[in-house]
């Protein structure tokens, strides 16, 4: 009896010491922990603070990605009060000199064969920031006003040239490139401009080809599908590269695709000119064979600066036979390195 009472005992404060150390803990467990420090002396008991840009907008929190940049076209249309075109990412801005009557020889040249100025503004790779780039068709007595006026506006001058030869009176060609908000730039282009004659009122633009210009025997003859505009048929051929000016990327929109024009010439004959763009391994094969075949080179140079690829901007001029002069292009083109086609879809199983 007296063993049994000791075990009681025993095993009463046995208990008693286990009740004791579980209701120690609990009372640990209820205890705030002194906060841990980060290296910047932040409790880490207080939330981080919110990423830049947390919290904004729909989905934030969840991983979702701002919106997509656009190009502010309607700002770009109030400067410059000439609408454009949006080709891909690239707003376009025609600037033909339709105010011009200008002759090669005997043969009065449309607007759109050769006078076709044009600026084209694409977004810069940051910020809300845009990028123009074009070309000015200019009489001699608005070159150098025009070339002031660029400069005041910090507008960078990558070309002076001409186009043709033995034109009347002569043209000549300013290509021009800047940065900047779109409405500075459009300010700043409209500026520039106003230095020159060239009309900015919206023009009537028929697509309707003249009965002599034969459009179809010109394409088939040259291997490429175009677009007519005012009398004349335009044909283009892009390159495979990424082509980059100023670390931006030009799509062939902004002038870095070969382009062909014809009009007609009367008396079954048309007239063609226009600039293949040209790597420099390419230039010389062809020269050789425009010249082989009639084609007159009127001019050879550069468009850009910190250009990538290093590329040239052959031009050319003919008046003849239509399937002859388009033959003598697509032999030519052929000299050319040209995007690869489409894939070809597979067959339906």
């Amino acid at each position: 009896m007296r063993l049994l009472k000791t075990l009681t005992s025993i095993t009463l404060v046995a208990l008693s010491l286990a009740a004791t150390a579980a209701v120690g803990a609990a009372q640990n467990d209820a205890a705030p922990t002194p906060p841990a420090q980060t290296p910047a002396g932040r409790s880490s008991s207080q939330p981080p603070p919110a990423a830049p840009g947390a919290g904004r907008g729909r989905g934030a929190g969840r991983g979702a990605e701002a919106p997509p940049r656009t190009l502010d076209t309607a700002t770009i249309d109030r400067f410059m009060n000439k609408p454009g075109q949006m080709i891909g990412d690239v707003y376009k801005i025609s600037l033909p000199r339709t105010d011009l009557s200008v002759t090669v020889g005997d043969l009065a040249i449309k607007p759109g064969l050769a006078l076709g100025g044009w600026a084209a503004f694409e977004l810069a790779p940051t910020g809300n920031q845009a990028v123009v780039h074009g070309d000015l068709v200019l009489t001699e007595g608005e070159v150098n006003p025009v070339l002031s006026a660029l400069g005041q506006h910090d507008f960078d001058i990558t070309a002076l040239h001409n186009h043709l030869l033995n034109a009347s009176p002569m043209v000549m060609y300013v290509h021009f490139w800047a940065e900047g908000s779109p409405a500075s730039l459009a300010a700043s282009l409209r500026d520039v401009l106003s230095k020159t004659k060239t009309p900015l009122a919206a023009a009537t633009t028929s697509t309707t080809a003249p009965d002599d210009l034969p459009v179809d025997k010109i394409q088939e003859a040259v291997g490429l599908k175009g677009t007519v505009a005012n009398g004349v048929l335009s044909l283009s051929q892009a390159r495979p590269e990424t082509i980059r000016m100023m670390g931006v990327t030009l799509p062939p929109s902004m002038g870095m695709s070969t382009s062909i024009n014809f009009q007609s010439a009367g008396g079954d004959k048309v007239a063609a000119t226009g600039d293949f763009v040209l790597a420099a391994d390419e230039v010389n094969r062809v020269a050789r064979t425009l010249r082989s075949r009639d084609i007159e080179i009127t001019a050879l140079h550069n468009h850009m600066m910190q250009g990538s690829p290093d590329l040239y901007f052959m031009h050319f001029w003919a008046v003849g036979d239509p399937a002859k002069i388009g033959a003598a292009l697509k032999t030519a083109l052929g000299q050319v390195k040209r995007p690869a086609p489409p894939p070809e879809p597979s067959p339906s199983r």
